[in-house]
C-alpha cells in the first residue's frame, strides 16, 4: 500500500475559533464533511482534511489563506473532487477550501472569443451558458470537472489532438498566493510579451503554488459540419497504424479515440452498445460539410488499408453523444469489470512516432502481469492510459500493479515521452521526476516552490518528491 511522507499536526483551538467565528456555517470540522473532501478518483486511500471552507469570493479565499497562513495550517483546494493522482489528499492536514460554491460565468464576450469564469465553473456549465452564441469551450477530460481544477492539473481530453490542452486555452486567471496576496495573470490580449509568464506557471501546478479563483479561456465557433465514426480492427497494432498515418498525413481530425478489446467489452455492459469487442477508433471531424466529407474519405482508406472493419457512421445529434457519452464513462465502465476495485490510472504520451510501439510493449506486459487492465487512449496525441484494475485491499495485488504501472513509465520516458499526458503528479508519479526531468530541473522547481511558498503550506507533499 502507499505510504504518505507526512507529519501531521492538527489545527490549533485558536484557528479552529477564528474560522468559525468568520465563516459560521461555511466551515466545517464535521467528520462526513471532511471525507468527502479527502479521497478522489484515484486508488490512494482517501486521507481528509481537518476542516473544510466553502469559499464563496476571491476575497474570502485571501482572507482564509492569511488565516492559515499565521496558524501554519495547509491549504489544499477542492474543485469536483475528480482528480486522479491524490491531488486533494490531506497528507498534511489543513484546510480545504471548497471552490464549487464560486461557480459565476462572470462575462461572455463572442466578438473576442473569450469568456471569464470563477473556478468553480464546471466545462459543462460553460458550455450550457454559452449555448445560442454559437461558441463552445473544447477542453473534454471526460469528468464534468471544475476549470478552475482543470487548469491547475493542465487537462485536456479528447479535443486536444484539434483544440490543445488547458496550457493553450487559458488567457489569464486571478489567483490567491500563499501570503493572501491577490494576483492577475496575463490578460485577454492573444499575446504578450511582458514579464514572465505567471499564467503557464500556475497552470499544472496542482496548487502548490496558489489559490485559482478564476479564469479567462479561448472559445471556439461551432463547427458548421460535425460526424463522427466508429471503426474495428483486427489488432490493436492496425488501429494505432492508422491513427499514425492518419496524422502524418495532416488530416485536421478533432478527435481520434482508441480503446482495446477489453474496454470495449466494459462499455457495452456499462453502456448497452452493441459494438464489436475488438480494437476500435473512435473518430470526430470538425469543418465545413465539404471539408468534414472529405477528411471522412480521407481516413476511411487510411482505415481500410490497415484493415479496419466496421466504418460506421454517426451523424445525428443524439448517436453522436450517446457514442461520446460511452466513451466519456469508460472508467466507470472498467470497474465494472472487477467489483471493488478501484483503477490505478496511468497517463503516458509519447512522440507518435513511437506511439504504435509503446503500446505493444505495453500490452504484451499486461498480458504477462495477468492484471486486468484495458488500455484507452487520446491516441491522435500519443496520450493512452491503462485503467489497472487492483485490489487495494490486497498487498500483492497493489504491488503487481505499481510494477506494472512503473514499467509503462519506465518504457515512455526511453521513447523520450513523459510519465503523464495530463492527469498531473500528485502523490502517484513524483517518484518518476527526477528521470524526466534531471536533479537540476527539480532544483529550479524547488527554488520556485520555496520563493512562492516558503512555510511550505500550499497543497504540501503534492508534485516534488520528498527529499
Amino acid at each position: 500500500m502507499h505510504t504518505y511522507h507526512n507529519a501531521r499536526a492538527q489545527p490549533s483551538p485558536q484557528f479552529i475559533a477564528a474560522m468559525s467565528g468568520r465563516f459560521c456555517s461555511r466551515f466545517s470540522t464535521a467528520a462526513a464533511v471532511c471525507a468527502h473532501h479527502g479521497k478522489d478518483e484515484s486508488s490512494l486511500p482517501p486521507v481528509p482534511p481537518d476542516a473544510v471552507l466553502f469559499a464563496q469570493t476571491t476575497a474570502e479565499v485571501a482572507e482564509a489563506v492569511k488565516l492559515c497562513g499565521s496558524h501554519r495550517v495547509p491549504v489544499i483546494p477542492y474543485g469536483t473532487g475528480t482528480s486522479l493522482e491524490g491531488h486533494l489528499l490531506a497528507i498534511h492536514g489543513g484546510l480545504s477550501i471548497d471552490l464549487s460554491g464560486m461557480n459565476k460565468v462572470l462575462a461572455v464576450r463572442p466578438e473576442d472569443l473569450d469568456a471569464t469564469v470563477e473556478a468553480g465553473v464546471t466545462r459543462k456549465q460553460l458550455n450550457a451558458a454559452l449555448h445560442g452564441t454559437g461558441l463552445f469551450f473544447p477542453i473534454d477530460p471526460g469528468a464534468d470537472a471544475s476549470l478552475g481544477g482543470m487548469a491547475a492539473t493542465r487537462a485536456s481530453g479528447t479535443n486536444a489532438v484539434r483544440y490543445g490542452t488547458m496550457r493553450d486555452n487559458v488567457l489569464g486567471m486571478t489567483v490567491v498566493m500563499a501570503d493572501g496576496a491577490i494576483i492577475k495573470t496575463g490578460g485577454r490580449a492573444r499575446k504578450s510579451a511582458a514579464g514572465y509568464d505567471l499564467t503557464r506557471l500556475i497552470i499544472g501546478s496542482e496548487g502548490t503554488l496558489g489559490v485559482i479563483t478564476e479564469l479567462t479561456v479561448r472559445l471556439y465557433p461551432i463547427p458548421e459540419a460535425i460526424s463522427c465514426a466508429v471503426c474495428a480492427f483486427p489488432m490493436i497494432i492496425d488501429a494505432v497504424n492508422a491513427v499514425i498515418q492518419t496524422i502524418q498525413l495532416g488530416v485536421p481530425m478533432a478527435r481520434i479515440e482508441l480503446l482495446d478489446a477489453l474496454a470495449i467489452k466494459a462499455i457495452n455492459r456499462h453502456s448497452k452498445t452493441e459494438l464489436r469487442e475488438a480494437p476500435t477508433l473512435f473518430f470526430e471531424f470538425h469543418g465545413s460539410p465539404a471539408g468534414v466529407k472529405e477528411q471522412a474519405e480521407a481516413v476511411q482508406t487510411i482505415v481500410r488499408e490497415h484493415g479496419g472493419m466496421d466504418f460506421e457512421w454517426a451523424s445525428r445529434p443524439e448517436d453522436r453523444s450517446r457514442l461520446w457519452q460511452a466513451r466519456h464513462d469508460v472508467y466507470y465502465a472498467c470497474l465494472g469489470l472487477k467489483p471493488g476495485a478501484r483503477a490505478l490510472t496511468t497517463d503516458v504520451c509519447v512522440p507518435i512516432s513511437r506511439l504504435a510501439e509503446c503500446i505493444v510493449e505495453s500490452a504484451a506486459d499486461v498480458a504477462a502481469s495477468g492484471m486486468l487492465a484495458p488500455l484507452v487512449g487520446h491516441v491522435g496525441d500519443g496520450n493512452f492510459h491503462l485503467a489497472i484494475l487492483v485490489d487495494t485491499a490486497d498487498s500483492a495485488d497493489v504491488a503487481r500493479a505499481e510494477a506494472l504501472a512503473g514499467r509503462l513509465v519506465e518504457r515512455a520516458l526511453r521513447m523520450e515521452g513523459t510519465c503523464t499526458g495530463e492527469h498531473g503528479i500528485g502523490i502517484g508519479k513524483q517518484k518518476y521526476l527526477v528521470e524526466e526531468h534531471g536533479p537540476d530541473a527539480l532544483l529550479v522547481m524547488r527554488a520556485v516552490k520555496h520563493a512562492l511558498d516558503p512555510d511550505n503550506l500550499m497543497n504540501p507533499g503534492k508534485i516534488l518528491p520528498p527529499r
